[in-house]
Protein backbone atom coordinates (compact mmCIF):
# COMPACT_ATOMS: atom_id res chain seq x y z
CA UNK A 1 0.00 0.00 0.00
CA UNK A 2 1.42 3.35 -1.16
CA UNK A 3 2.05 5.97 1.36
CA UNK A 4 0.16 9.38 1.82
CA UNK A 5 1.60 11.93 -1.18
CA UNK A 6 1.97 15.20 1.42
CA UNK A 7 5.23 15.85 3.24
CA UNK A 8 5.27 17.14 6.64
CA UNK A 9 7.02 20.74 6.86
CA UNK A 10 7.76 22.95 10.29
CA UNK A 11 5.55 25.34 8.68
CA UNK A 12 2.16 25.63 7.91
CA UNK A 13 1.99 24.72 4.74
CA UNK A 14 2.08 21.30 3.45
CA UNK A 15 4.62 20.27 0.88
CA UNK A 16 3.73 17.85 -1.69
CA UNK A 17 5.74 14.40 -1.84
CA UNK A 18 6.83 13.33 -5.59
CA UNK A 19 8.80 9.85 -3.94
CA UNK A 20 7.51 7.44 -1.01
CA UNK A 21 11.11 6.53 0.02
CA UNK A 22 15.01 8.06 -1.45
CA UNK A 23 17.16 5.38 -0.88
CA UNK A 24 21.16 6.64 -0.15
CA UNK A 25 23.81 4.01 -0.91
CA UNK A 26 26.75 3.34 -2.48
CA UNK A 27 26.95 1.52 -5.78
CA UNK A 28 29.65 -0.60 -5.59
CA UNK A 29 29.00 -2.04 -2.48
CA UNK A 30 25.36 -2.97 -2.46
CA UNK A 31 23.43 -1.85 -6.05
CA UNK A 32 23.58 -5.52 -7.00
CA UNK A 33 22.83 -7.21 -4.08
CA UNK A 34 21.15 -6.17 -0.59
CA UNK A 35 19.67 -2.56 -2.54
CA UNK A 36 18.49 -4.15 -5.46
CA UNK A 37 16.38 -6.24 -3.30
CA UNK A 38 15.37 -3.45 -1.33
CA UNK A 39 14.29 -2.01 -4.27
CA UNK A 40 12.23 -5.03 -5.30
CA UNK A 41 10.39 -5.44 -2.03
CA UNK A 42 9.08 -1.65 -1.83
CA UNK A 43 8.25 -1.76 -5.78
CA UNK A 44 6.16 -5.31 -4.81
CA UNK A 45 4.65 -3.07 -1.71
CA UNK A 46 3.34 -0.34 -4.22
CA UNK A 47 5.79 1.90 -2.49
CA UNK A 48 7.46 4.65 -5.00
CA UNK A 49 11.20 5.23 -4.57
CA UNK A 50 13.64 7.21 -6.20
CA UNK A 51 16.50 5.32 -7.95
CA UNK A 52 18.98 7.20 -9.88
CA UNK A 53 19.99 5.47 -12.51
CA UNK A 54 15.87 5.32 -13.60
CA UNK A 55 14.76 8.84 -12.63
CA UNK A 56 17.39 11.28 -13.15
CA UNK A 57 16.67 13.72 -16.00
CA UNK A 58 18.86 14.03 -19.41
CA UNK A 59 20.43 17.00 -19.12
CA UNK A 60 19.73 18.03 -15.74
CA UNK A 61 22.22 18.84 -13.11
CA UNK A 62 22.86 15.89 -10.80
CA UNK A 63 23.60 17.43 -7.30
CA UNK A 64 20.42 19.57 -8.41
CA UNK A 65 17.82 16.47 -8.94
CA UNK A 66 19.39 14.19 -5.78
CA UNK A 67 18.47 17.65 -3.65
CA UNK A 68 14.80 17.65 -5.24
CA UNK A 69 14.48 14.00 -5.11
CA UNK A 70 15.11 14.00 -0.89
CA UNK A 71 13.29 17.05 -0.55
CA UNK A 72 10.34 15.54 -1.94
CA UNK A 73 10.41 12.05 -0.14
CA UNK A 74 8.68 11.54 2.77
CA UNK A 75 10.81 8.55 3.85
CA UNK A 76 14.64 8.46 3.40
CA UNK A 77 16.56 4.92 3.97
CA UNK A 78 20.39 5.10 4.57
CA UNK A 79 22.26 2.43 3.29
CA UNK A 80 25.37 2.56 5.21
CA UNK A 81 28.31 0.39 4.04
CA UNK A 82 32.51 0.10 4.11
CA UNK A 83 32.57 2.20 1.40
CA UNK A 84 29.53 4.97 1.79
CA UNK A 85 31.56 7.72 3.11
CA UNK A 86 34.24 7.10 0.66
CA UNK A 87 31.97 9.37 -2.00
CA UNK A 88 31.35 13.13 -1.92
CA UNK A 89 28.20 11.88 -3.50
CA UNK A 90 26.68 9.42 -0.71
CA UNK A 91 27.96 12.21 2.08
CA UNK A 92 26.15 15.42 -0.10
CA UNK A 93 23.13 13.09 -0.27
CA UNK A 94 23.45 12.36 3.67
CA UNK A 95 23.63 15.62 4.71
CA UNK A 96 20.80 17.18 2.47
CA UNK A 97 18.74 14.05 4.13
CA UNK A 98 19.67 15.03 7.58
CA UNK A 99 18.66 18.49 7.08
CA UNK A 100 15.30 17.27 5.66
CA UNK A 101 15.12 15.44 8.92
CA UNK A 102 15.47 18.35 10.96
CA UNK A 103 13.47 21.14 8.50
CA UNK A 104 10.70 19.09 7.13
CA UNK A 105 10.50 16.54 9.69
CA UNK A 106 11.31 13.98 6.85
CA UNK A 107 11.70 10.12 8.42
CA UNK A 108 14.84 8.63 8.06
CA UNK A 109 16.17 4.87 8.73
CA UNK A 110 19.09 4.18 8.83
CA UNK A 111 20.41 0.24 7.77
CA UNK A 112 24.26 -0.77 8.53
CA UNK A 113 25.23 -3.03 5.96
CA UNK A 114 28.09 -5.20 6.55
CA UNK A 115 29.24 -1.79 9.05
CA UNK A 116 29.49 -1.29 12.81
CA UNK A 117 26.84 1.53 14.08
CA UNK A 118 29.44 2.57 16.26
CA UNK A 119 31.91 3.10 13.58
CA UNK A 120 29.65 5.30 11.45
CA UNK A 121 28.53 7.25 14.13
CA UNK A 122 32.54 8.13 15.66
CA UNK A 123 33.80 7.68 12.49
CA UNK A 124 36.31 4.80 12.89
CA UNK A 125 37.85 1.92 10.65
CA UNK A 126 36.89 2.37 6.76
CA UNK A 127 35.10 5.81 7.97
CA UNK A 128 38.25 7.76 9.37
CA UNK A 129 40.68 6.50 6.12
CA UNK A 130 37.89 8.16 3.74
CA UNK A 131 37.93 11.49 6.31
CA UNK A 132 41.40 11.15 6.26
CA UNK A 133 41.07 11.63 2.50
CA UNK A 134 38.63 14.10 2.56
CA UNK A 135 40.30 16.65 4.85
CA UNK A 136 42.81 16.98 2.28
CA UNK A 137 40.56 17.53 -0.87
CA UNK A 138 37.31 19.57 0.78
CA UNK A 139 36.80 22.98 2.96
CA UNK A 140 36.46 22.09 6.74
CA UNK A 141 33.25 23.31 6.75
CA UNK A 142 31.97 20.53 4.06
CA UNK A 143 33.97 17.40 6.01
CA UNK A 144 32.57 19.35 9.21
CA UNK A 145 29.05 19.03 8.12
CA UNK A 146 29.55 15.45 6.62
CA UNK A 147 30.73 14.46 10.01
CA UNK A 148 27.73 15.65 11.74
CA UNK A 149 25.22 14.38 9.65
CA UNK A 150 26.96 10.76 10.00
CA UNK A 151 27.15 11.10 13.73
CA UNK A 152 23.31 12.40 13.91
CA UNK A 153 22.03 9.42 11.34
CA UNK A 154 23.87 6.60 12.93
CA UNK A 155 22.60 8.11 16.75
CA UNK A 156 19.05 6.56 15.18
CA UNK A 157 17.18 3.64 15.48
CA UNK A 158 17.90 1.67 12.47
CA UNK A 159 18.91 -1.68 11.08
CA UNK A 160 22.41 -3.62 11.82
CA UNK A 161 22.73 -6.20 9.13
CA UNK A 162 26.65 -7.12 9.90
Amino acid sequence: MALHKTCSSSSSSIQTCTYDVFVSFYGKDTRLSFTDHLFAALYQSGIHTFRDERKLRRGKDIQTELEKAIETSRIAIIVFSTNYAASRWCLDELAKIMECDRRLQQIVLPVFYDVDPSDVRNQKGSLEKAFAMHHERFREGKVARWRAALTKAASLSGWDLQ
